[in-house]
């Protein structure tokens, strides 16, 4: 190197003040940076990005140029592009989850429930019946089984259980809990179901709820502060269509939550499925598998029906990088068990079935990405960082 150059910790220094956007963390300590050094009066920057085509690639460069560039002796910056492994892009993903968990207010939520977001980013597709149904087949298995109705607007968990009774709260002389929401409690086979949702505060289930975007966030977050949802395995959350202010207020409140993406055959449910998984991606958030719903009516006679097309729920699953946990049947049974207050799940029947083996995967074979109790960001190792010899 000619005289006058610059170490190469020198330019780390520098490239620590480069955040990634959607990690909320530096390049270096995320372990981005391949390689740094200066060669005669050029820095050269090795940058592994989460993935090859990562859209905010033209921010971090613009950054990296910057900063790098302001740096004495240095005229020219070349930044050379990779992409992170997978074991990398784990790490990684584990570091940021790590780190909204530290910064996230506590909620009522316990520590050791698994935390699970049915979505899908367009409505229709049967995000509330794959969650009613879930629940209940998870509840079979002895487990205790929240659900967070977020569908703020278009409420429809509580007709879907039969539910028909209002919201209570703890009284002022109930110690700590006092004034708490109480979720409504329903025994299911050998386990529980509790449900909390906006249709439970209403008047009369046809009454509309004219809230803004801040009103739908508060919402969410009085029912995850303020609900004594008290034991859990499991907590739900039906989420409402789209990838709005319900979803990001979900991924800054729960920093811990995983998503199941619901889809049906049909090309254009895939679409917009794919970016609610998009979504996911960028906050953080595990997606754990595809749930195909209304695939192949099946008649009488044995005769298959693709009403809707096929293989969408394995396209997409391929797609975004993740299983398919299952294909629910088009059954006339499920549309009218949610109707008159009867989840399906315990009657035996091809889709009942279904929801049996998806919650039996999730249980058995579909771990949680990382166990946030033994996670911080303290204890994450430091990632090394390759140096060019002088």
């Amino acid at each position: 190197m000619s005289e006058g150059s610059l170490d190469d910790d020198r330019i780390l220094a520098v490239l620590r003040e480069v955040m990634d956007p959607e990690l909320h963390d530096n390049i270096v300590d995320l372990g981005m940076v391949r390689s740094a050094y200066q060669q005669d009066q050029t820095a050269h920057v090795t940058i592994a990005l989460t993935t090859a085509g990562c859209p905010l690639r033209a921010t971090i460069k613009r950054d990296c140029e910057s900063r790098v560039g302001s740096l004495p002796g240095i005229d020219n910056v070349q930044l050379h592009w990779d992409e992170l492994t997978p074991a990398e892009r784990t790490r990684v993903m584990d570091r940021a989850r790590s780190h909204a968990r530290a910064s996230a207010t506590p909620t009522q939520i316990p520590a050791s429930a698994r935390v699970i977001s049915v979505a899908s980013g367009k409505g229709g597709v049967g995000k509330s019946t794959v969650t009613v149904n879930l629940a209940s087949a998870l509840a079979s298995k002895s487990f205790t089984v929240g659900i967070l109705d977020a569908d703020i607007w278009g409420f429809s968990v509580p007709r879907m259980l039969g539910v028909d009774s209002r919201l209570s709260a703890r009284p002022a002389n109930s110690g700590e809990e006092r004034g708490k929401i109480i979720p409504v409690e329903l025994p299911e086979g050998s386990g529980l179901i509790k449900l909390v949702s906006t249709g439970l505060m209403v008047d009369t289930e046809e009454t509309a709820l004219m809230w803004r975007g801040l009103m739908l966030a508060k919402a969410l977050e009085q029912f995850l502060h303020d609900v004594a949802w008290g034991e859990l395995d499991y907590l739900l959350i039906d989420m409402p269509p789209g990838t709005g202010d319900v979803q990001m207020a979900l991924a800054r409140l729960l920093p811990q939550a995983e998503m199941l993406v619901i889809t049906t055959p049909a090309l254009n449910a895939q679409k917009v499925a794919v970016r609610v998984a998009d979504m996911a991606r960028r906050s953080h958030m595990p997606v754990v598998g595809v749930i195909e719903n209304m695939s192949a009516f099946v008649t009488p006679d044995g005769i298959s029906w693709a009403l809707f097309g096929e293989g969408g729920g394995q396209r997409l699953a391929d797609n975004i990088g993740v299983p398919l946990l299952g294909s629910i049947p088009l059954e006339p049974a499920v549309s009218s068990g949610g109707d008159n207050g009867r989840p399906i799940a315990l009657d035996g029947g091809p889709a009942s079935q279904a929801f049996q083996d998806i919650a039996s995967l999730i249980v058995n074979e579909i771990s949680p990405p990382i166990n946030m109790d033994e996670c911080s960001a303290s204890s994450m190792a430091e990632v090394p960082v390759t140096f060019r010899s002088k």
